[in-house]
């Protein structure tokens, strides 16, 4: 999930921000998919495309106990931040997005936003993103 070396970064960045934390789950989703004999590799440039209920609640599902986690690590390191996951219901429809996505959803609202990625996947997003100024790229 969260190394102590994000953590102890999110407790530092906690001390200067007001923080929201968009938790992601796409490993789990997937091992969640293939427990439950669900059809796993449709992703397009939007990411994981779901098509039934199942599957939608399922990811969702994932993506809260990834948030729970979370939530109980910060509060065990008293770190103040607010989670949520990246599923934005419309008219009782869950649309999952992909991190990326919400990230850009909402970057005018926020004054700075993190993307904290994996080596491998740093220079691409570091690409990616290197037209918007108020988001940072980050690796640990």
């Amino acid at each position: 999930m969260i190394n102590d070396k994000v953590l102890s970064w999110i407790k530092k960045v906690s001390k200067k921000y007001i923080l929201v934390i968009c938790v992601g789950g796409g490993t789990q989703i997937s091992e969640a998919f293939s427990l439950e004999g669900l059809k796993n590799d449709n992703f397009g440039p939007l990411g994981r495309e779901t098509s039934t209920l199942k599957e939608k609640q399922l990811a969702r599902d994932v993506l809260e106990k990834n948030k729970e986690k979370l939530e109980n690590k910060l509060k065990e390191r008293n770190i103040c931040a607010s989670v949520v996951i990246p599923v934005i219901e419309i008219g009782n429809v869950l649309c999952h997005v992909n991190g990326d996505q919400f990230a850009l959803t909402a970057y005018h609202g926020f004054d700075l936003l993190f993307i904290v990625t994996t080596k491998e996947r740093l220079e691409k997003k570091k690409e990616d993103f290197s037209d918007y100024d108020k988001i940072k790229i980050m690796f640990f």
